[in-house]
Formats: structure tokens, C-alpha cells, sequence
């Protein structure tokens, strides 16, 4: 058997969602803990357990302070990760469970996570860009996975490419009026997530284009890689900074 089917026997889509929702989760759990009294404790749902700023900040959270201050590039990818209070997280969550599995069906594992992670970049490039203070949340690589699932179903066509294209374009309705509707929306993070995904959807293209290969599956470990390194580097900072 080669490196290549150990890969795809081991992956499963149910195991990649569980370890992304996982990582989100505990993620949100260290910046409470960090945060102790500081901890925003309200009966209003969108404030509901909200970790402290400064707590967020040397955690990853990205926008124009963070990279103009401290030239912290490395926050497009972190920020991906973290989350600002519990609705915030509950709703990221949610839709995660329900764009991810279609995008991982028609791109495969390593090109789900890629468009993720390079959407999440995108999004928070153009929040920069934006002027946006500080952002966070895994909003921006949703909104990636969402536009990539866009572009498949315009692209595929055929009665399965038009209920894809019909569902996500029903996304993207929704995205545009809760950005208008709810409070502290980033509205740069969704656009910079959703145009990056289709950008990045079309680059990488999906299964019935070609399949996923080393190339592919190399490119996600190393997204995964430093993802890692960089969330447990600030983690690890964090706690000496706090506790020491």
C-alpha cells in the first residue's frame, strides 16, 4: 500500500471535521482561562463569555493594531482559531459542520483545509486592508469554504451542480444580511473569505477535475504544520506571560 492510501484509509471526514472543531473549541477554552475575571459575563447572547481583548490579541487575533503595532503577520492565520464570545463560536461551529463535509466530498481533505486556511488569509488581508481594528473567528475560512462549494456548483453544472449552486448562493443571501443586521460583523473578513474561496476553489480545483495528489495532501500538512506551531507558540507564550 502506498504513503498516498495510507493517507486517505487514516483521513476521514468525519476525523478532519472533529480535529477543526476541536481546535476551535479548545482554542476558546484557553482564552477563557487566560482571561479569569476578565471574562465578559452578560444574560446578552452576543457578549455571553467573551475573553479579554488583551487575552485575544497575544493569541492570534488579527486587524490593523495587531500587524501595524507588532507586525503580526502571522495573526492571518491564527485568527482563523479564535472566537469572541459563545454564540460566536455555536454559530461558527454549526456551519462548519455543514459547509465542510460538501466541500471535502467535492475537493477531498487536503484542498478542504488549503481553501480554509488560505481563505481565512484572505479575509483577514483584506480586513487589514479595511482598516478593521481587530478581527477574529473562523467566519472569513467559512465564507472560503462557502465560496469555493459556489464556484463548484457554477462550475460542474448538471442537476447536482445547480443544487449546489442554488444552496451556497442561499449562503451568500444570508451572509450579506447578517452583516447587516447583527452587531461587530467584518464584513471584509466575509468578502476577503468568499472571493479567496472561489479564487482558490478554481486554482485547486475539484474531484472531477482532477483528484487529489501529493502535491495536494503536501500543501495541507504544511498549512497544518504551522497552524499548530503558531497557535501553540502563542499558547505557550501566553501562559508564561500570564502565570510567570
Amino acid at each position: 500500500m502506498t504513503d498516498y492510501k495510507r493517507h486517505e484509509s487514516f483521513l476521514t471526514p468525519a476525523l478532519v471535521l472533529k480535529a477543526m472543531i476541536y481546535t476551535n473549541v479548545i482554542m476558546f477554552g484557553i482564552s477563557l482561562i487566560f482571561s479569569g475575571k476578565n471574562i465578559t459575563l452578560t444574560l446578552n447572547p452576543f457578549y455571553a463569555l467573551t475573553p479579554s481583548m488583551d487575552v485575544l490579541k497575544f493569541l492570534g487575533a488579527s486587524g490593523r493594531f495587531p500587524i501595524v503595532k507588532f507586525e503580526a503577520w502571522w495573526s492571518l492565520i491564527t485568527a482563523n482559531w479564535l472566537h469572541g464570545g459563545l454564540l460566536h463560536i455555536l454559530f461558527n461551529m454549526m456551519a462548519l459542520r455543514t459547509v465542510a463535509p460538501l466541500v471535502m466530498q467535492e475537493f477531498g481533505l487536503s484542498r478542504m483545509f488549503s481553501i480554509y486556511t488560505l481563505a481565512g488569509i484572505s479575509g483577514f488581508l483584506l480586513s487589514y486592508a479595511g482598516n478593521v481594528y481587530l478581527t477574529i473567528g473562523a467566519s472569513s475560512g467559512l465564507c472560503g469554504l462557502i465560496g469555493a462549494a459556489l464556484y463548484f456548483g457554477k462550475s460542474r453544472g448538471g442537476q447536482w451542480g445547480q443544487l449546489v449552486y442554488k444552496q451556497t448562493s442561499g449562503w451568500v443571501v444570508s451572509l450579506v444580511l447578517i452583516g447587516f443586521l447583527m452587531p461587530h460583523i467584518n464584513n471584509w473578513g466575509h468578502a476577503g473569505g468568499l472571493f479567496g474561496g472561489i479564487f482558490f476553489g478554481w486554482i485547486l480545483g475539484y474531484n472531477e477535475k482532477r483528484k487529489e495528489n501529493l502535491f495536494d495532501i503536501s500543501v495541507a500538512v504544511f498549512f497544518v504544520a504551522i497552524t499548530v506551531w503558531l497557535l501553540a507558540n502563542a499558547v505557550i507564550q501566553g501562559f508564561f506571560l500570564i502565570y510567570t
